[in-house]
């Protein structure tokens, strides 16, 4: 087998007293699940059938896999091309259990960064579950399953420099909820509350106060997202 097919997979930490430490997974993962979720309010509007739903945010992305430590079979660790593991199975299952506990330089759990070939993930540990399977005789565990979850990691800096404008290149309709007004739906859906006269001009609004719940206004695109 080539040495490519065995690169393991990492989990690096991105910030804090253990900035820098970097935890080599045993035995790749055999699959990977990606999931995302949208929040939505309902609006419920007299004499409709069904509320009207109105995007709030976008969730963070979660990553979750199942990740294997053995050093039953192999004391110093499973074979590898690329490196052996000589840390015991505890130790390496300290590392990662001690991602979810509160970095005292941060006052928070660690982010984290996990690669495997192309794929990229920042992140922070959202759940770690640990099922031992087999023990050494002294009862130190010798095979663990970890069923982990991370979830999107992107910092303040990030999100202003790169916000996700997918959808405000492109003329959308809304209703108007609640007491909204101009000056915050262009704040929501363009990132700048003085686009209001953007939206007013393309409603043939003469004066920007005259909208009420219920009704709906077009939003035009961005001319340059």
């Amino acid at each position: 087998m080539a040495k490519s097919q065995l690169k393991k997979a990492t989990i690096t930490v991105l910030d804090g007293a253990r900035k820098g430490e970097v935890i080599a997974v045993l035995f790749n993962p055999t699959e990977y699940t990606f999931e995302r979720s949208n929040s939505y309010k309902a609006a419920p509007v007299p004499g409709l059938g069904a509320p009207l739903l109105q995007f709030v945010n976008g969730e963070s992305d979660r990553l979750t896999m199942d990740l294997f430590l053995d050093d039953y079979t192999d004391p110093t660790g499973p074979t590898s091309l690329r490196q052996s593991e000589s840390d015991p199975l505890n130790a390496r299952l300290r590392a990662l259990t001690t991602l979810l506990e509160i970095d005292r330089d941060l006052h928070a759990p660690p982010p984290v960064r996990f690669n495997w070939g192309p794929l990229e993930f920042a992140a922070v540990i959202e759940r770690l579950g640990r099922k031992v399977t087999m023990f050494h005789p002294d009862g130190a565990p010798a095979r663990v399953s970890l069923s982990v979850a991370f979830k999107e990691y992107r910092t303040l800096r990030q999100q202003l420099e790169d916000p996700r404008r997918e959808s405000a290149d492109k003329t959308k309709r809304r209703v108007v909820v609640g007491r909204e007004r101009l000056w915050w739906i262009a704040a929501r859906e363009y990132d700048d509350p003085d686009e209001w006269v953007r939206v007013a001009r393309a409603n043939d609004l003469d004066d920007p106060r005259e909208i009420a719940p219920g009704d709906w206004l077009e939003l035009p695109p961005m001319e340059h997202p």
